[in-house]
């Protein structure tokens, strides 16, 4: 049977082993700019022990972000930023994806100069985002109304997600992951309750994926479908969405991707965000509508990673909260070895406390 420590294969990446690292937003970008910085590539070396990193969400143009302090990597500095990054990951032996993100409505007009968010469709909701507040710490406002996305528009999102991907070959990731999840903009466009269009990006399933799809299809013809993953999270409520077709949608776009020949599909289980289990009649739907690997990430430690191994019922795991606190977690799962305590009030923001000042095991 697998195990967590035995290599995998990833599109055009062998992984040496299982434990990934999950995308996690971090904020602490250098601004103005929202450039990486050395910190950020200190964060990310210590834990180039993982079968593979997955960048923080990094806003492919200016209108896709949502939060404060957040990386791009749309410019020529940022592309600079993440190659001493990748540079420095590759040096320690690690592989690193770049996680492609627009938030869409998940955000504030303070961040855009006044301008409302874009989204699926102009319909209020509730959640909210963070910006930087008058004492410059974190803090959280509400999401204004988004306007739709015009038609006119899409061509040059696409362009956006396609910029993005080339940028990130040329600043050294191994591979992109495209952010279809969590209520952001991909999302959007998917979920029943948050799409009210009536042209071809809305109504039916097929039309509210088209959106996913052809980013999707733009990425690919950028680089190569075995550098291309995908993040959805169908079954769960996230960041104001809650899909009540999530589960259809979600085998939908496993079966269209699947036909992709795409390195891996990310599925995000809503027990991470305080949300039910993930029905396990529901994974095996998934892995047989799936061809490829199957990355599962939602509250994982060793023994559910190596049960659902165990049971063919996902490939890999990506660690999110563990990974924060545990640079070294492959080698301390793997000798069953106490993990340090995730500090949550530094998960946001701030300085290298909380975020490079965690020991590996046995450090000081």
């Amino acid at each position: 049977m697998p195990s967590l420590f035995e290599p995998l294969t990833l599109g055009a990446v062998r992984a040496d082993n299982r434990v990934l690292m999950a995308p996690l937003t971090r904020m602490r970008a250098t601004v103005p700019g929202d450039v990486p910085n050395d910190l950020m590539r200190e964060y990310y070396v210590q834990r180039a022990g993982a079968g593979l990193l997955i960048s923080e969400g990094t806003q492919v143009s200016p209108e896709g972000k949502g939060y404060m302090d957040t990386p791009g990597i749309h410019s020529d500095e940022q592309v600079a930023g993440w190659r001493r990054i990748t540079d420095a990951v590759h040096a320690a032996g690690g592989r690193i994806a770049a996680q492609l993100w627009h938030v869409g409505r998940v955000s504030h007009e303070s961040l855009h100069d006044g301008a409302l968010p874009v989204s699926a469709s102009a319909e209020p909701f509730r959640n909210r985002t963070t910006v930087r507040g008058e004492d410059g710490r974190p803090t959280r406002v509400a999401c204004p109304t988004p306007r739709a996305l015009g038609l006119d528009e899409v061509p040059r999102l696409l362009e956006d997600f396609r910029r993005a991907t080339v940028n990130a070959r040329e600043a050294g990731f191994d591979l992109v992951e495209i952010h279809g999840a969590h209520g952001y903009l991909l999302h959007q466009f998917l979920a029943a309750d948050s799409n009210q269009r009536t042209d071809e990006y809305g109504g039916p399933l097929e039309n509210r994926a088209r959106l996913m799809l052809e980013v999707t299809d733009a990425v690919v013809g950028a680089w190569s479908a075995d550098r291309v993953a995908v993040r959805i999270s169908p079954v769960g409520s996230f960041n104001g969405t809650t899909d009540p077709e999530g589960p259809e949608a979600g085998l939908y776009v496993a079966r269209e991707l699947g036909a992709r020949g795409l390195a891996f599909l990310h599925l995000s289980e809503p027990d991470w965000a305080g949300g039910p289990v993930l029905d396990e009649d529901y994974r095996r739907a998934l892995r047989e509508a799936h061809a490829g690997p199957i990355v599962g990430a939602g509250n994982y430690d060793r023994d559910k990673a190596e049960r659902l191994l165990r049971a063919g019922l996902i490939d890999a795991a990506a660690f999110g909260r563990s990974f924060i606190a545990n640079p070294d977690l492959p080698r301390r799962l793997a000798e069953d070895l106490p993990l340090n305590v995730p500090q949550p009030e530094t998960f946001y923001g701030g300085s290298e406390t909380g975020y490079t000042d965690y020991p590996a095991y046995g450090a000081a």
